[in-house]
């Protein structure tokens, strides 16, 4: 199944223009390289949905958190948290 998950943007990393950009988020620690070219106006804190490494949409902190935890019971964060490892 493809998901997008919510994680919060804690750096740009490289900056071609105002839209080519990609960053660093961090998915409750797990921190990540992301394509931002789909979210231009999202900024550092804050929250993102990514899907195969590209940020495809903004979304509000409660929302992201709520996503995530639901995400944790379900048991669809496994793959993210072996990655990490």
């Amino acid at each position: 199944m493809c998901l997008s998950i919510p994680g919060k943007l804690i750096e740009i990393t490289h900056r071609l223009d105002d839209t080519f950009r990609a960053g660093k988020v961090s998915f409750d620690g797990v921190v990540k390289g992301v394509n931002l070219s789909l979210v231009p106006e999202a900024m550092v804190g804050d929250y993102v949905l990514v899907h195969v490494g590209v940020a495809i949409s903004t979304v509000d902190e409660e929302e992201a958190r709520k996503t995530f935890e639901l995400l944790k019971q379900l048991g669809e964060l496994d793959e993210l948290d072996s990655e990490s490892q």
